[in-house]
């Protein structure tokens, strides 16, 4: 007997993909017909998919390889946001030297002629596809709330000058935009809600991502499409990233199952003013009289604790907003943080942190202020019944890219709005004594609002903003068929 197998294949920018088809005499796509031995057809089934992954490997080969021209350029903080900038790019290891020019940015191009020139720290990664040369380069001793311009590259392969602008020492008005996972079709379907975010908020400063930037992180090519999905933002709003769990890859040594991706520090440059061992994935930054917070929930919690404990009893910033990726109170169905909940929501509670925003559950949910002490004075179980309608804490939970979960269902009380099946994107303001918030969609409708009022010597204020959009929730599940009885 033969088996007549239909073979389709078709490449795009996300890989390649082959369909097999049992021909059964229905109308198809025109493919090629291959006739083959029906013995030979499990056979033939594992070289085929080994052909594709080559082939797909190829493909990413090819499109995401680097050359003497510098890319996937990104703006990050090391330091002082009022007095220094850091960038990083990549390019192929032919440039053994990277170098960048910077000057204060002017109305026509004779700014150039007062650039200066700075010699890049080199370091090189061999990933999957290719080894490439990772450069980084601090501005230091600028002035601040000063715009400049710079460029990057080697002496004759230059970037385009990008403009950015050093933080105020005052704290001024300013405005941010926060992600949750972009993880999974980051270049077809999570770029559009990057680039929906700033034409919304056009004058955002920086750009938080709240972990799983990627879905596997030890992959070149899932790396390149988040670099061309944010494209030429990257080079001029500066990103805040912390670490998921995507993040992290499988680790063979002795008493370890996994490690920090080896793309995180060769891609960003961030501070290494928290405890050893986390640099650039545990750290903050002041920026405008708010404390941005950046903690790695993947690793050494109890540890981070003490040292978040110490940072935020020493706080001279009006307003404190901490972002990591797994939630203090979860949104998806069987999933709880319990033992990160005991260790880390007592400090935001004494030092009454104003925002958290967070990641991992691929849904959306925004709570009201909750104060985990609330629950314990009735001795209930801390974290199921911690909501304050007084004092407390906004959590919440965002996603970005298109990978979606279920609610957990009743909704956790702290939760004021909820959504499923939703990419979003938040625009945080702040101005004086005044946080606005809105959660918006893919298309740019707002989906959640509110705004916190500090008080003096009293807890915030909050004022809901929720739009009259209904939430978005996926319809019931039918209810389960019973399975029959067995015969007896």
């Amino acid at each position: 007997m033969l088996i007549k197998l239909r073979f389709a294949a078709s490449i795009s920018w996300c890989g390649l993909a082959l369909m097999v088809v049992l021909s059964t005499g229905c109308a198809e796509t025109p493919a090629a017909d291959v006739a083959l031995p029906a013995s030979t057809v499990q056979d033939s089934a594992p070289s085929a998919v080994a052909e594709i992954a080559r082939a797909r490997q190829a493909g990413a080969a090819a499109i995401h390889q680097p050359t003497a021209r510098p890319d996937r350029i990104i703006l990050t903080w090391a330091g002082d946001p009022a007095r220094s900038q850091a960038v990083t790019w990549r390019t192929d290891p032919t440039v053994k030297t990277g170098l960048a020019e910077i000057a204060v940015a002017g109305d026509n191009g004779q700014f150039v002629k007062r650039a200066r020139q700075l010699k890049a720290r080199t370091s090189a990664l061999t990933t999957d596809l290719a080894t490439a040369h990772y450069h980084s380069v601090e501005f230091q001793a600028l002035v601040p709330d000063t715009k400049y311009a710079y460029r990057v590259g080697d002496g004759s392969n230059w970037s385009e000058w990008f403009h950015f602008t050093t933080a105020s020492l005052d704290p001024e008005p300013f405005s941010f935009v926060y992600f949750g996972d972009a993880q999974t079709e980051i270049k077809p379907l999570w770029s559009r809600v990057i680039r929906e975010a700033a034409i919304t908020a056009p004058g955002a400063r920086f750009l938080i991502h709240a972990g799983d930037l990627v879905n596997n992180s030890t992959r070149d090519a899932e790396w390149g499409e988040w670099f061309q999905a944010g494209g030429w933002l990257n080079a001029m709003i500066p990103s805040i990233p912390t670490p998921g769990n995507h993040e992290y890859q499988s680790k063979l040594a002795a008493g370890s199952t996994s490690a920090l991706t080896e793309f995180w520090k060769p891609q960003f440059a961030l501070p290494e003013n928290s405890i050893e061992g986390l640099g650039e994935t545990a750290y903050y930054i002041d920026f405008q009289g708010t404390r941005i917070v950046s903690l790695n929930s993947n690793e050494k919690q109890a540890e981070q604790a003490k040292w978040l404990d110490l940072i935020l009893k020493d706080n001279p910033c009006r307003w404190t907003v901490i972002t990591f990726h797994h939630p203090i109170y979860s949104a998806t169905r069987l999933r709880d943080n319990a033992k990160l909940r005991a260790q880390w929501q007592p400090i935001f509670d004494r030092y009454r942190v104003d925002l958290v925003l967070q990641g991992h559950d691929h849904t959306y949910a925004r709570s009201g202020l909750v104060d985990g002490r609330v629950a314990a004075e009735k001795n209930e179980a801390v974290g199921v019944t911690g909501r304050s309608e007084s004092a407390g804490t906004v959590y919440v939970v965002s996603v970005s890219g298109p990978k979606m979960y279920d609610l957990e269902k009743p909704f956790r009380p702290q939760f004021q709005r909820v959504a499923e099946d939703v990419q979003l994107f938040q625009v945080i303001s702040i101005e004086g004594d005044q946080l606005r918030y809105e959660a918006r969609t893919a298309t740019g409708s707002l989906y959640d609002g509110f705004t916190l009022r500090k008080r003096t010597g009293l807890p915030n204020e909050m004022i809901e903003q929720v739009p009259a959009m209904p939430q978005r929730l996926r319809p019931p599940r039918p209810p389960a068929i019973p399975a029959p009885p067995l015969p007896t």
